[in-house]
């Protein structure tokens, strides 16, 4: 997946599979150890957190996760570029 320079962009890389599997994996893991962290007394409570406080637990580190990936992949395709 690259431009017409050959050059991978930021958006593009955001959409690599491998990007989107690490950052599913890292949000899985993160996800679930903030959700414990943050919501731990509810749940021991027998009470359920707000549904959205949940989900946007796990979005967030998913969004670190895969821009980090995704601005690593274009900058070394920027460098490599700028080498060649």
């Amino acid at each position: 997946m690259t431009n017409q320079d050959g050059r991978v962009t930021f958006w593009q890389a955001l959409r690599m599979k491998p990007v989107v599997h690490r950052a599913g994996r890292v949000a899985l893991i993160v996800g679930t150890i903030l959700v414990l962290i943050n919501q731990g007394e509810l749940f021991l409570a027998g009470e359920m957190p707000p549904l959205w406080k949940i989900l946007l637990t796990f979005i967030v580190p998913y969004c670190v996760s895969s821009y980090s990936s995704a601005a690593h992949i274009a900058e070394k395709s920027r460098q490599e570029d700028a080498q060649a």
